[in-house]
């Protein structure tokens, strides 16, 4: 019988009322009232509001339990990804990201769901809570080894030396240290799935096609002029797609800073939109006062 999952009470949040956040201070204090994530104003107020829905939509029949979950269909050839982590917020909301960029999504809640869907999913790529009821994650990267050439993606709390060294040595490929935002995971999980062959070479969204390995970006058939850090930047909207990321975000991902410098940012955002608007309408939009969003037009 698999172990009840803890549940991580989720703050509450009136969207008529709440004060406007804008800093990357202010993100990360309620990101971590939240369980450990760190995510716009405006994404966060519409993850919490939708927690009661997302809860409701269980299948409780064959291999699916209390915390388990498919999240919707998507092509035969996305990457499938499973989410294994105890806390329901976090479970919910990972696999909810994950979802949203068009990968397969199924989501557990400890070691013995784990091994139960193994088989069943087969997964890519799992992302896996260090610190789960029963056996921990650690213990688990031996059991998920054992089902094959799996990219691991670890998440904990635990952020100290030898807890990192033990997780990349035992086989994980990457090390998410909560609290964290789920624009830098989604975009780390993509990096491995990428690493390991698993994505897709050419990424075609409506009239844009890019291929980050060939260094190659076009729009309606009309070759890019991008530089290399152009490149980059396009390819984590792209990844993002949708989605709202802030000037934080985008210099962590595409520069690896942690100061927050918006005008570098705006510099590179301003060009890159020059050369995408050269051969279609809008597609790169500014979010006044929390960031950016790639809208690609849907063919």
């Amino acid at each position: 019988m698999p172990a009840s999952a803890k549940t991580a009470s989720a703050p509450s949040v009136k969207p008529a009322t709440a004060a406007p956040i804008t800093t990357p201070v202010e993100w990360r204090r309620l990101g971590a009232a939240a369980g450990g994530l760190l995510v716009s104003p405006e994404v966060m107020v519409k993850k919490l509001a939708c927690l009661s829905l997302i809860r409701g939509w269980r299948d409780n029949n064959g291999a699916m339990t209390d915390c388990s979950r498919t999240h919707r269909a998507f092509s035969v050839g996305a990457p499938r990804v499973l989410v294994v982590e105890d806390s329901e917020t976090i479970r919910e909301m990972v696999g909810e990201a994950l979802a949203d960029v068009g990968y397969h999504t199924d989501t557990r809640c400890d070691g013995t769901e784990l091994e139960d869907a193994l088989d069943g999913v087969r997964p890519d790529l799992v992302v896996l809570d260090v610190m789960l009821p029963g056996r921990d994650g650690f213990a688990l990267i031996d059991v998920i080894r054992e089902w094959g050439d799996i990219g691991i993606v670890l998440i904990t709390a635990r952020d100290g030396l030898p807890d990192r060294l033990r997780g990349l040595d035992g086989g994980a490929d990457d090390y998410v240290v909560k609290p964290f935002e789920l624009a830098e995971l989604v975009s780390r999980v993509g990096a491995v799935l990428r690493r390991r062959g698993r994505l897709p070479q050419v990424v075609q969204v409506g009239d844009l096609m890019l291929d980050v390995g060939a260094g190659v970006a076009a729009r309606d058939g009309h070759r890019l002029d991008l530089t290399a850090t152009e490149l980059r930047l396009l390819d984590f909207l792209v990844q993002q797609r949708g989605r709202i990321v802030s000037a934080a975000q985008i210099l962590n991902a595409v520069w690896g800073y942690d100061a927050y410098d918006p005008n570098l940012v705006q510099v590179h955002v301003s060009g890159l939109r020059r050369k995408l608007e050269a051969h279609g309408p809008r597609i790169l939009h500014t979010v006044r006062g929390i960031g950016y969003r790639l809208q690609p037009l849907h063919s």
